[in-house]
C-alpha cells in the first residue's frame, strides 16, 4: 500500500506512473511478444517516470522473464524512478532471478542505487479483515 502512496502522490505532481504486479506484467510481455507490441511496451516502460513493479520474487523467473526485466532496468537506469516491492529479502533475490550472470546486472541497476524501506508489522490486509471482522460483529 505504501508503494501505491508513493505513486498517488507522483502522479499528483505531475510524473507519469505505472503499476504493474510482476507476474501480470511478464504474462503482458509475452503476449506482446506474440502479437507485435513487445518494442512498443517496452518503450513505455522505460519512458514512464514511476514504474511501481509489485509482488517481486513470487516464484523464480524464466530465462525470457530475466532477459525482459533486464532490458526494462537497463532502459530506466539512471534515468526514471522504479518501486519494487517483495516479500523476499534482497539478498535472496538472486535466488528468484535463477541465474548468476543476469542476476548481478539486474541487481545492479536495481539495488545500488536505492533508498531501501523495510517495512514492519501486519499486512494491511490482515489488518482491514480484522478492522471489518470486528465491525461486522458489532452490528449483530
Amino acid at each position: 500500500m505504501a508503494c501505491l502512496a508513493l505513486g498517488h502522490k507522483a502522479w499528483r505532481d505531475n510524473q507519469s506512473v505505472l503499476y504493474h504486479r510482476v507476474p501480470r506484467l511478464f504474462e503482458a510481455l509475452a503476449l506482446a511478444r506474440g502479437d507485435g507490441r513487445y518494442g512498443r511496451l517496452l518503450k513505455m516502460l522505460g519512458r514512464v517516470q514511476l514504474l511501481i513493479l509489485d509482488d517481486w520474487g513470487l516464484s523464480v523467473l524464466s530465462a525470457a522473464e530475466r532477459r525482459d526485466l533486464l532490458e526494462i532496468l537497463d532502459d530506466r537506469h539512471g534515468r526514471a524512478s522504479t518501486i519494487v516491492t517483495s516479500q523476499v529479502p534482497v539478498e535472496h533475490w538472486h535466488d528468484v532471478i535463477g541465474d548468476r550472470t543476469l542476476g548481478d546486472a539486474i541487481l545492479d541497476r536495481l539495488v545500488h542505487n536505492a533508498h531501501r524501506l523495510q517495512l514492519t508489522g501486519e499486512s494491511m490486509r490482515k489488518h482491514r479483515a480484522r478492522a471489518h471482522a470486528l465491525d461486522e460483529a458489532a452490528n449483530t
